[in-house]
């Protein structure tokens, strides 16, 4: 899709905000949108991957203390988790840590794929060096706004 060129000066002088706002309400929006096929929300998204990724060694308080920071619905994290098990996609080992079943294997798997259309979608014309500097611009101007300018 082609976009209007403008001068230095005029995107110099752009709003941040506006403009990393709408990003994140379209990319998160259809991220958010692809989830739903599977019936799942992001926290759920987080929650697979998180668990995917250390078998067992998340439980739901280290999992709600690392994921609360990204999150802005509000989630309920203890019904997200009874979701998942009660789907047969998690269960909890003796000692509290989480760890995907088959389904849930497989249904990571299917919303992965979706994402990635996503994703591919949102670097469609993107520079990969472009990506990356923009990456580490946003981060440096959240450690200038006191945040954590460190990759999760």
């Amino acid at each position: 899709m082609a976009i209007k060129e403008y001068s230095r000066e005029e995107l110099a002088a752009q709003p941040i905000g506006a403009w990393s706002g709408l990003a994140y309400r379209r990319v998160v929006g259809a991220i958010r949108e692809q989830l739903a096929v599977e019936g799942l929300t992001q926290p759920h998204w987080w929650t697979l991957n998180h668990a995917a990724g250390a078998p067992g060694t998340w439980t739901r308080a280290t999992l709600i203390e690392r994921l609360t920071p990204y999150d802005d619905m509000e989630t309920d994290f203890d019904s997200v988790f009874d979701d998942l098990v009660e789907r047969g996609w998690m269960t909890e080992n003796a000692e509290g840590g989480m760890v995907l079943t088959e389904e849930g294997v497989a249904g990571r798997l299917r919303a992965r794929e979706r994402n990635l259309r996503v994703h591919e979608q949102v670097h469609e014309g993107v520079d990969t060096d472009d990506f990356v500097t923009t990456i580490n611009v946003l981060r440096r101007m959240v450690a200038n706004l006191g945040g954590d300018g460190d990759l999760p």
